[in-house]
């Protein structure tokens, strides 16, 4: 972020105009890019879903800094620590929910039937 932040009374930095600015830029042009992939179709699905999938992470960190201004220093690095609970909780519940679908895939579902042609 650029040197001339301001801070709210209770502490809180807000980032200036110009740092808004280069936000919304590159928000705009991190959506454009994987809607012109989709549209377009210049590549095949899988990696046209990788790139869409990489776009949104930038994103997510373009949106972390300019819009939600985290860093390692805001509020004594509570926010961070915040962050990567988060990102653990997340990881946890998306790891167990592809593990239950797996294993009631794997003992619900007939072998050797199309799913197709179950009633």
């Amino acid at each position: 972020m650029s040197e001339d932040v301001h801070h709210a009374p209770g502490g809180a930095a807000h980032g200036s105009l110009r740092d808004y600015l280069i936000g919304f830029f590159l928000s705009v042009v991190l959506t454009a890019i994987p809607f012109w992939l989709v549209m377009a179709r210049p590549l095949d699905a899988g990696p046209t879903a990788a790139l869409i999938v990489g776009f949104a992470v930038v994103q997510i960190v373009v949106h972390m800094i300019y819009f939600l201004h985290m860093n390692a220093r805001s509020e004594g690095g509570w926010t961070m620590i915040a962050l990567i609970f988060t990102l653990i909780v997340v990881a946890i519940a998306l790891s167990g929910s592809m593990w239950v679908m797996h294993h009631l895939d794997t003992n619900m579902m007939p072998r050797g039937h199309d799913a197709s042609s179950l009633p």
